[in-house]
């Protein structure tokens, strides 16, 4: 199988996280494109440094020439942070003929003109998908998935360490500094924060978010940008009491037509949001942004906002779309050796698949029926959480509804199955699993 050479200039917890990605899921991630991807040299500053994950020594490097210039890399990727000698290293891997995967955002949000341009050139990609909100995957939605439909707006939380903070502080009590100092020693915030509370990272994805949505580019500095300091408990519980959260949102409207004079609007501040909206739910360091297209509508992408893992997903699957490139994927369908290894399979039974359910019952009120019911339940193993009835008038039917306990599929429904044979039983019992925020692929409706 041919092997697709890759340098990484930067090894830190992402560049760690790449390496791991590749090493536990390279024979899939070659199976998919019928290539594989190697990582030939990593640019490092310290060749001796204690790393969460064992590297094989002969990789690293403290020169840059050692990976940019080397002829067998084809792909060069920029996990260093920051603009310079970022920018001309990137630079130079795309004048050398490489193509650039990155997730540096303030260097995108910067230089993004100059960098493009010089891509472009040279018939070369950058592809930068972990450059906003970590591995949630918003920035392949925009540019594939809604590249037919029309991008009116972007309201996105995209800053895990203010998200934190303000969530830290609605559900505490807690002061801006004292959710700060937590955030701090959770891992989720610098020790100077200051990029992150006072909106500057998130004016930065924003302007890559008006880049992909709508193809103009835009000087992060000229987005109307506050932090979230300023935010009291005081401020937090009037919120609470009016109906509200407060977030800290980056907001772009590209409705109606702009050319060179007019351009999109793009804010990020700390907002009031209704607490019943999607965005309010949003908690610790989770990222979230709500896509508003014309045929579409109302669409939206939740995750995990940064770390090693999530950003690190981003950066591979960006990895994995240059080589499928350099392979010719998207040319005349895969190549010959692609998906080689697909096989049939049966899909595992439901019997296992344990959740809390809601049942309705549907009986005649009269004497016995509630405790006919309860002890069918019990006798399958079925423990009830909780359980109430409407009070109809003389004669009218009962709707008893039931919450389970967490319980096996095939314990519910047998259970389910007995209840419907019974002679008060009026109609077929409704059911609704409940989806386990905690085991999201767990159970639905």
């Amino acid at each position: 199988m041919r092997s697709i050479h890759i340098g990484m200039l930067g090894l830190g917890n992402v560049g760690q996280g790449v390496l791991r990605i590749l090493a536990e899921n390279g024979a899939a991630i070659s199976n998919r494109i019928a290539a594989n991807p190697v990582i030939s040299r990593v640019l490092v500053r310290e060749l001796d440094k204690a790393r969460a994950l064992e590297v094989d020594p002969a990789l690293l490097t403290l020169e840059p020439s050692d990976v940019i210039d080397d002829p067998n890399v084809r792909v060069v990727v920029e996990l260093i942070g920051g603009i310079e000698p970022a920018r001309s290293y990137v630079l130079r891997a795309l004048e050398a003929g490489k193509h650039v995967v990155t997730a540096n955002k303030a260097l995108l949000a910067e230089c993004g003109e100059e960098l493009f341009a010089a891509a472009a050139a040279r018939g070369l990609d950058i592809y930068f998908e972990g450059s906003v909100a970590g591995g949630i995957p918003v920035l392949r939605a925009l540019r594939e998935g809604l590249a037919s439909d029309r991008i009116d707006r972007v309201i996105g939380i995209v800053n895990g360490t203010s998200n934190y903070i303000l969530d830290a502080m609605t559900r505490t009590g807690a002061s801006y500094e004292q959710a700060l100092a937590a955030a701090q020693a959770a891992g989720f915030a610098e020790a100077d924060p200051t990029l992150d509370v006072e909106g500057g990272d998130a004016a930065h994805k924003l302007a890559l978010l008006a880049l992909v949505s709508v193809g103009v580019r835009v000087d992060p500095d000229r987005i109307h940008t506050e932090g979230i300091t300023r935010v009291r408990p005081f401020d937090i519980r009037s919120a609470h009491e009016l109906g509200y959260v407060i977030k800290s949102l980056a907001i772009g409207n590209f409705g109606g037509d702009f050319g060179e004079s007019v351009g999109p609007q793009l804010r990020v501040h700390p907002t009031f949001v209704p607490r019943d909206h999607i965005l309010a739910g949003v908690r610790g360091s989770y990222n979230a942004v709500e896509v508003s297209s014309r045929a579409l509508g109302q669409s939206m992408y939740y995750g995990k906002g940064a770390g090693m893992m999530p950003t690190g997903v981003a950066v591979v699957s960006d990895i994995i779309e240059v080589c499928r490139d350099i392979v010719g994927f998207s040319e005349g369908g895969p190549p010959p050796g692609a998906f080689r290894e697909i096989r049939p399979v049966e899909l595992a039974p439901l019997d296992d698949l344990e959740c809390e359910n809601y049942l309705c019952v549907h009986v005649p009120n009269v004497p016995g029926v509630l405790g006919k019911v309860a002890s069918c339940l019990g006798r399958h193993g079925v423990s009830i959480k909780r359980m109430n009835q409407d009070t109809p008038g003389p004669g009218e039917p009962i709707d008893m509804v039931i919450m389970t306990e967490r319980t096996a599929e095939a314990k519910v429904r047998a259970a389910v199955a007995e209840v419907d044979t019974f002679d008060l039983a009026l109609m077929p019992t409704h059911r609704f699993r409940i989806l386990d925020a905690d085991d999201p692929v767990g159970a639905g409706a």
